[in-house]
């Protein structure tokens, strides 16, 4: 299956909370849209890999997406070594997206930052043929994505590009939910209160994306970042 769109980051709800809107927006359009989680976020306070897996599997049904999988790298000690770097350039070679779209550069939870870094690495390394990979059996051909971007996490930094999602808040809202371990914590919830259970945090997405919406006079967008200049052929489909 080749992809338009891949989002590939390192927990699974990273890509709900950074680009849900997005991946909703374009699966609506037609495109086909993939997500690959790098690990299983075994390392989270609240729940188990397996709820997260099951979570992960709501989401993307409510998504709508075509296809999702994990590699199982390690929650936390994952690094930008060969192993992995060959682990993503298989992914990358299997579904041949046109758009990947991963983990912030720099955020408050080091896993974010060194995802990026792990998956810009690979990207760049996949479409070198002489690294040669194989899939059931069968040599792989060297491929690299058009374009790849990266997403505005905790830390918030200045986007080079912003996608209205207004037609898309309550999808993207819902797929977050269904991380139910995770977010929206009843008070007198069992498991340790963290950062991102409290009710709180769900309105700081909604304001963070109401912040970013109103720089190009919509209700909501998810704002990206680029490591190149980007284009356009047509200045008059801006907004």
């Amino acid at each position: 299956m080749k992809l338009d769109l891949l989002v590939m980051t390192v927990h699974p709800d990273d890509a709900e909370l950074g680009a849900g809107g997005t991946i909703a927006k374009y699966v609506a359009e037609g495109k086909t849209v993939g997500i690959i989680d790098l690990t299983r976020g075994e390392l989270g306070t609240r729940g188990t890999a397996e709820t997260r897996r099951d979570e992960a599997e709501k989401a993307a049904s409510i998504l709508g997406v075509h296809m999702r999988e994990n590699l199982a790298l390690r929650d936390g000690f994952f690094r930008n070594d060969e192993e992995s770097q060959l682990q993503i350039i298989r992914a990358v070679r299997k579904y041949q997206p046109e758009i990947v779209i991963t983990n912030a550069l720099d955020d408050r939870h080091p896993d974010h930052g060194r995802a990026s870094v792990l998956v810009n690495d690979a990207l760049f390394l996949s479409g070198l043929r002489r690294i040669a990979t194989t899939l059931d059996g069968k040599e792989q051909e060297a491929f690299r994505p058009r374009l790849q971007l990266q997403l505005i996490q905790d830390k918030y930094i200045q986007p080079d590009i912003l996608m209205d999602i207004t037609a898309f808040w309550s999808i993207k809202e819902k797929a977050i939910l269904a991380y139910t371990t995770q977010f929206n914590a009843v008070a007198d919830d069992a498991e340790p209160q963290t950062y991102i259970s409290n009710p709180d945090f769900m309105e700081s997405t909604k304001g963070r994306a109401a912040e970013l919406g109103r720089s190009i006079q919509v209700r909501y967008a998810e704002g990206f970042t680029a490591r190149k200049i980007l284009g356009v052929t047509d200045l008059f489909h801006l907004i």
